[in-house]
């Protein structure tokens, strides 16, 4: 059998996965790094030695004593595929990566962390095979919001940036309005259940949009407002919600009537949340990755190893 060992150590979360190419099997351990009460985020020094501790301690766990051919290693080395993109938090995993491969004297493959957020959902939703082909990517995550044209190349795909955040990231705002409200970060979750709770549906309200990009900043504001005038946490976080679904629904109907009708794919830890995805999947040709595989992850990292394996 032929492993593909993946490594990710993005701004959240340390992962590893083990993919065998042979069954299409994936095996995968990962752990949010921990962000002290009441702060919005982690810096990238703190980021970088919460990496440099957990990283041995989840490969140990993933290899569980045994021994696997490995095949190739997989590792991201930036957050996106766009020129000077770049953050410190990956150095822990390209050194990791870079050790095993020449020990092992296998391959190494790098990639961003936006190419394995893509794969990763399109391995969930059991369409691996869309790599090959000419379609949507949505990331929306705390790092990204963005979609993407994505097109198959002589190594995997090509990506193109066609819709963008002007200012805030939607996981920045979920992250910023949850921190008002007194949850934890990563505040996706709780907002999530809260706004289940709410009276209230998903709704369209206006984004401000321009040259085809969209901005997220007036979300904050518009719910610290809401809070002030003592709306319960449940009808903020609905409001926080819709405001990200307009800017995507938004976004896609422009996307769609410029460059037709071609099926979309959504990943990025936002998009694990149930109230957006339903309400999408039920407008447009669209695969989602399940909850796991939409937040940060090593599989598509991976996955990625074996398919360039393949075609080299």
């Amino acid at each position: 059998m032929s492993f593909f060992l993946g490594i990710d150590t993005s701004n959240y979360t340390t992962s590893v996965a083990l993919y065998n190419s042979d069954n299409n099997e994936i095996v995968s351990k990962k752990k949010l790094l921990p962000v002290k009460s009441g702060e919005k985020g982690i810096r990238q020094s703190d980021a970088v030695f919460h990496h440099t501790v957990q990283l041995p301690e989840l490969i140990d766990e993933l290899f569980d004593g045994k021994r696997f051919d490995i095949a190739g290693v997989g590792v991201s080395v930036k957050p996106c595929n766009e020129e000077g993109s770049y953050m410190p938090c990956f150095l822990t995993g390209i050194s990791v990566a870079v050790s095993i491969s020449n020990a092992l004297n296998v391959p190494l493959y790098r990639f961003s962390h936006q190419d394995g957020h893509i794969v990763a959902a399109l391995y969930s939703a059991d369409k691996i095979n869309m790599v090959t082909e000419k379609f949507l990517a949505f990331h929306i995550s705390g790092g990204t919001s963005q979609a993407l044209l994505v097109e198959p190349d002589e190594s995997y795909f090509k990506t193109t940036i066609i819709s963008d955040s002007l200012d805030l990231k939607a996981g920045q705002a979920v992250d910023r309005v949850g921190i008002s409200l007194g949850l934890k970060f990563p505040c996706g979750p709780e907002l999530e259940k809260l706004a289940l709770n709410s009276n209230k549906k998903l709704q369209k309200i206006k984004v401000f949009r321009r040259d085809g990009n969209f901005s997220l900043s007036g979300v904050e504001n518009k719910c610290k407002k809401m809070l002030d005038k003592g709306e319960s946490s449940e009808d903020i976080s609905m409001f926080c919600l819709s405001y990200i679904y307009s800017a995507i629904d938004d976004t896609i109907n422009e996307i769609l009537a410029n460059y037709g009708n071609l099926p979309i794919v959504f990943s990025g830890g936002v998009m694990s949340n149930s109230i957006i995805r339903n309400e999408l999947q039920e407008k447009y040709n669209s695969y989602f990755a399940e909850p796991y595989y939409s937040s940060d992850n090593a599989c598509g990292i991976a996955i990625l190893a074996s398919i360039c394996n393949k075609r080299k």
